[in-house]
């Protein structure tokens, strides 16, 4: 039976736009004077699979779509027709109501977060969970003791982010809502100008804990959290972390197919006055998004501008640095992912080969992350060989961190593997796979 995870969306509606597609990609496929055997050697689909597909029976997937349309320079036209799924359940952000912050900590390593309303505890009966040391409120810092917190804290924030790049999610989330809500009481009874300093690490540190949620499967924690992170910033005087809420919301929208909401969230942040790193990280992730849509013009032209902004970044001193910062030449990387994304896989998996290559051997979460990307790209590209290769190479770092972000990566690159079970390199990699296959179903 033919599946589609888009809500609303019945068998009669995908079984259409299986036809539509089908009878557009004869159409052009005949007018460039191919063959579907000729095709297939292309996009690395066997003839009788293509057949399936042109008759409306295989439903195509969107990385078929964009190959075809790539191969029989449709201009997108192909890979509109099949665009890409999303999750049946719309993101929302609970609001700030006077809220207690809840962890639930599992023995098996498992953890999550929950804001509760301050009365929903009183009526638990709970009350004792809000109670205060009188000398908490009474004593305030020294400036001397509110620095040395200061400091200690930005250490603890370089050294969560080590953390986060070598173990799961499940293993950060706890301490650093922990570490978010001491900064924020430390700014309580803090000097104006160290009120500042603390708000501001205090929102880096929600930031991360956004991110971290997100890695971890719950994007409404995560927009809660990137929520959390604005209002302290502005709290502390820093008003452009509101436009990179937008750009933190685009990235959610586009792995959850909403391709159209993640640009129109970029480019809101990109037309913001921001700084010039959260304009450029807006204009990546309108590049990714226009990438996924078929659009190589506005892909290149954002990757171009990207650059342009991020070049022209200046670090603050002691202060972390949002987004990525395990990769030597972000825009690169991106662009690699994007070559994917608009149906050149070739070109895609020699400029991933590159970059990958100058990722530090400690991080591990972005070795993983990009590790799937390329062997993505090899397969698409119909080097099976080498994509097992960097698979198996791989496989320790997705294991290690517990990403739900790569996942899905991963569960395209388990499909495309799966149309070649017969190959040797395949059936070497598949007992290494199976307990992948299983923890990744979505």
């Amino acid at each position: 039976m033919l599946n589609d995870h888009r809500p609303g969306v019945t068998e009669a509606e995908v079984l259409q736009t299986s036809n539509d597609f089908g009878k557009e990609l004869r159409l052009r496929r005949l007018a460039a004077g191919l063959s579907l055997e000729q095709l297939g050697r292309r996009v690395h689909y066997s003839k009788s699979q293509l057949s399936k597909v042109e008759r409306g029976i295989k439903r195509p997937t969107p990385e078929l779509a964009r190959l075809c349309d790539t191969q029989l320079a449709a201009r997108g036209a192909l890979a509109r027709l099949v665009p890409a799924r999303q999750s049946a359940s719309p993101v929302s952000s609970p609001g700030h109501d006077d809220e207690v912050w809840l962890m639930h900590l599992s023995k098996d390593g498992t953890s999550s977060f929950q804001p509760v309303k301050r009365r929903s505890i009183f009526t638990a009966g709970a009350s004792a969970l809000l109670m205060h040391v009188s000398d908490a409120r009474t004593q305030s810092p020294t400036e001397a003791g509110t620095s040395a917190a200061l400091d200690a804290s930005r250490l603890l924030f370089d050294q969560f982010r080590r953390l986060g790049q070598a173990s799961g999610p499940g293993s950060v989330l706890a301490p650093l809502i922990a570490q978010t809500h001491s900064l924020e009481q430390l700014a309580t009874h803090a000097s104006p100008h160290a009120r500042h300093e603390l708000l501001l690490l205090a929102s880096r540190y929600a930031e991360y804990v956004g991110w971290m949620a997100q890695e971890s499967g719950d994007d409404t924690a995560a927009l809660w959290w990137t929520e959390r992170a604005v209002q302290l910033a502005e709290a502390g005087a820093d008003k452009g972390l509101a436009a990179y809420a937008y750009v933190r919301h685009s990235l959610i929208s586009l792995y959850r197919g909403d391709v159209s909401h993640a640009m129109q969230l970029a480019e809101h942040a990109l037309s913001c006055s921001a700084s010039f790193r959260i304009r450029g990280l807006a204009a990546q992730h309108l590049a990714q998004s226009a990438a996924v849509d078929g659009d190589y013009n506005t892909c290149m032209r954002s990757l171009d501008q990207a650059r342009e902004l991020l070049a022209r970044d200046t670090a603050e001193p002691g202060r972390p640095v949002l987004g990525a910062s395990h990769v030597p030449d972000v825009v690169s990387m991106f662009r690699g992912w994007c070559l994917y994304d608009l149906g050149r896989p070739r070109q895609a998996a020699a400029l991933l080969d590159i970059e990958a290559e100058k990722i530090s051997e400690h991080a591990f979460r972005t070795r993983a992350r990009y590790g799937v990307r390329r062997a993505l790209a090899h397969a698409a590209a119909g080097d099976i060989e080498q994509s097992c290769t960097v698979t198996r190479d791989v496989l320790p770092s997705v294991q290690l961190t517990h990403s739900a972000t790569i996942a899905a990566d991963l569960r395209r690159l388990l499909r495309i593997l799966g149309r070649h079970s017969r190959n040797s390199a395949v059936r070497s990699l598949a007992p290494d796979l199976a307990p992948i296959n299983n923890t990744t179903a979505p």
